[in-house]
């Protein structure tokens, strides 16, 4: 499985696909750069057919990997983030993670 970020426009697109290239779920979000990057993830969907919680929580689980790759401040207004969050936001702030209810 690939991740790949698409950045055009001011909505970017984080999709993840299959080896071969079909994708299976997108993760939406604003970038912000204020004083500290801020990625605002407000829209995740997975095809039904891959649609099972744990390709959500991979998706997941990478994305917010990637926030803390780029020290950027994670907003989780996607119900699949908040809940991730809820449950894991310890593990996330341990890894070097930040994130702020919206």
């Amino acid at each position: 499985m690939t991740v790949e970020l698409d950045l055009a426009g001011p909505v970017s697109s984080y999709t993840i696909r299959r080896a071969e290239g079909t994708p299976f779920g997108t993760a939406d979000l604003v970038a912000r750069s204020d004083v500290r990057e801020e990625h605002i993830f407000f829209h995740t969907e997975v095809c039904e057919e891959f649609g099972d919680r744990d390709l959500i929580e991979l998706l997941v689980s990478k994305l917010l990997a990637e926030s803390i790759r780029k020290n950027a401040n994670v907003v989780p207004l996607c119900p699949m983030f908040a809940r991730h969050l809820r449950l894991h936001g310890e593990e996330f702030i341990a890894s070097g993670g930040v994130f702020r209810r919206p």
